[in-house]
């Protein structure tokens, strides 16, 4: 068990990129931009919600631990946000990422001055800068800096909710979200400028009364005009510094593109007979986006995805290693044992190289707006059942082929019928096997029961058809069933007029092995322990068997079922005790 933690961990770790660092970080200051848009807010009821709302704010960011994650998270993201403008040689859409980063870079330049005027002033001299003192310098002292506090609030909410948009877009409750997302991103940063013009016109209000200023405005709050131009002194530091970083990162992009010309050029030859030129360092799918050559990425270059997967033809032993957050998609979807399948977006080669896209090029950013993101290509956790009928061969032997397309017919039918019945939905048929699916409205717990009700379903439906066909058949038609859950990649596969509705990822590839492993267990159906845990079985109904699967360097955990009818009632008794 502990090997087996350790190993998950592992492969979480493996799992881990730039850009999940930087999805993590973002994330942090995004639920701080929220605190902090919905404090400004109170501003629409009164002064003192301001103040309730600001001590409740500060409480909670200023706690140590708080603070040490949220002030190294917005360090982390710069820095990121620095390296993504170095980095990044091309945009899978060439307006909204591009904007996205602009945004970003500036927020930093934007903030400094309220950064420093209120939290350094606070640490190095003491200062009681909250509401009533930032608006009155704002509104009265500096007004010019009412609009850029409006500016950066814009900015630092768009930035963010672009980030958003392009984590969750492929996420399975998103279609359904949209409507409350965007009315929370109009709604909230909306509410937050109109609390502050109405905390502004308070405090404009005030202002000409002596009481009020002696409360507010006393050395202790707002400090001296000496440590107001110590403050002002650290702000024109750090602008120079930044942005000097920013002109070493456009640099660095210049030099960079020098030395790759200076390396000389490679050629890239694609599947359809097409070429180009490119610079030694660029990815293929940085190669395809600069040169106009259509190629499938849905995540946008960000190796969340496989679609922009392509297979090496010739020599594999040039190519670069695939680096970790690539050997680890290859792996989830099953492809890490070919090293000639690779992810377009990390692939950099240093030499010419030819091969061919293994999705068409169908989706692009003008699809991508007008297309159902089920149908393009959405990840989301699915369970795949694989049913086979044994001895189909034999029993084709000596029959009429119209026969035996009858019999299988009605096999697929009965299948068909169970798996309709239970909440799935039939997806593939492969001669005489079908892949079925279940959780495409559903959660993952529900999914994986109405898939072992579906097992148990088919059985009883054979048992009929069995009784049906008696006359016809030497014996009896016998089955066997895979099943298994996990994240996988749902959309349309194919080519031209001939595309159909899929999942593929290391889910659906695993079913299959398992319906494939019932003939050496002698039994009707297996099922992975992902399963058996999401459906909520205990643990003690079925007995375990480590196994190995193709295509995986470690072993897994699966339950076998003499008897698919059996499951009807285990999976009911959980149900009784659930409901119980």
């Amino acid at each position: 068990m502990a090997e087996s933690a350790q190993a998950q961990l592992g492969k979480f770790i493996r799992g881990i990129s730039i850009r999940q660092i930087r999805l993590a970080c973002g994330l942090v200051l995004f639920a701080y931009l929220v605190s902090h848009f919905v404090n400004h807010a109170l501003g629409n009821v009164s002064m003192n919600a301001l103040a309730t709302g600001v001590y409740f704010h500060t409480l909670f960011w200023q706690f140590l631990p708080v603070a040490i994650v949220f002030y190294a998270a917005s360090l982390t993201h710069t820095g990121l946000g620095i390296w993504a403008l170095y980095e990044r040689r091309q945009f899978r859409w060439k307006a909204i990422e591009p904007l996205q980063l602009v945004l970003g870079l500036s927020i930093p330049a934007l903030i400094i001055t309220h950064l420093a005027g209120v939290r350094l002033g606070q640490a190095l001299f003491g200062h009681e800068k909250l509401y009533p003192q930032v608006l009155y310098a704002y509104w009265i002292v500096w007004p010019y800096k009412m609009w850029l506090m409006f500016i950066v609030l814009i900015v630092a909410w768009v930035h963010g909710c672009i980030g958003l948009y392009f984590w969750l877009r492929m996420k399975a409750f998103f279609k359904n979200a949209a409507p409350y997302l965007l009315a929370a991103a109009v709604l909230i940063p909306t509410l937050a400028m109109l609390g502050l013009y109405q905390g502004g016109r308070t405090v404009v209000a005030e202002s000409g009364n002596v009481q009020w200023k002696a409360e507010n405005l006393s050395r202790q709050k707002v400090g001296t005009p000496a440590e107001q131009g110590v403050l002002d002194q650290i702000t024109d530091y750090f602008l120079v510094g930044y942005l000097g970083l920013i002109g070493l990162a456009l640099i660095g992009r210049g030099v960079r593109a020098l030395n790759e010309r200076r390396h000389g050029m490679i050629t890239l030859s694609y599947g359809n007979g097409r070429t180009v030129r490119v610079p030694k360092g660029l990815s293929v799918l940085e190669a395809s986006l600069r040169n106009n050559v259509p190629h499938a990425s849905v995540c946008g270059g960000r190796a969340r995805c496989s679609t922009c997967r392509i297979r090496v033809i010739g020599d594999c032993d040039t190519l670069p290693e695939p680096s970790k957050r690539e050997a680890f998609v290859l792996n989830r979807v099953g492809a890490s044992a070919d090293p000639a399948i690779r992810l377009a977006c990390q692939l950099r080669p240093e030499a010419d190289l030819s091969f061919f896209q293994i999705f068409l090029p169908q989706v692009t950013a003008a699809t991508l707006r007008t297309s159902s993101p089920a149908r393009i290509g959405e990840e989301r956790y699915l369970v795949s059942m694989f049913v086979d009928m044994r001895g189909s061969t034999k029993l084709a032997e000596k029959r009429l082929p119209f026969d035996t397309v009858f019999i299988v017919n009605r096999f697929l039918g009965a299948v068909s019928k169970a798996v309709i019945d239970c909440g799935g939905q039939p997806n593939q048929f492969v001669g005489d096997g079908q892949l079925a699916l279940f959780g495409l409205g559903t959660t993952p717990q529900t999914a994986c029961r109405q898939a072992l009700r579906a097992a148990a379903m088919i059985a009883a439906n054979v048992d009929e058809l069995n009784q049906f066909l008696s006359h016809d058949l030497r014996e009896p038609i016998r089955f066997g069933i895979g099943v298994h859950g996990g994240e996988v990649i749902i959309g349309d596969i194919g080519y031209r007029d001939h595309m159909v509705f899929t999942a593929l990822g290391d889910a659906v590839n695993v079913a299959a092995r398992l319906q494939d492993m019932t003939k050496g267990l002698a039994c009707e159906v297996v099922f992975s322990e992902e399963v058996r845990k999401t459906a909520g079985l205990p643990a003690d109904g079925l007995p375990p068997h480590d196994v190995d699967i193709r295509g995986r360097a470690e072993p897994m955990i699966v339950r076998a079922v003499a008897s698919a009818k059996s499951l009807s009632a285990l999976v009911e008794s959980v149900d009784a005790a659930v409901a119980a």
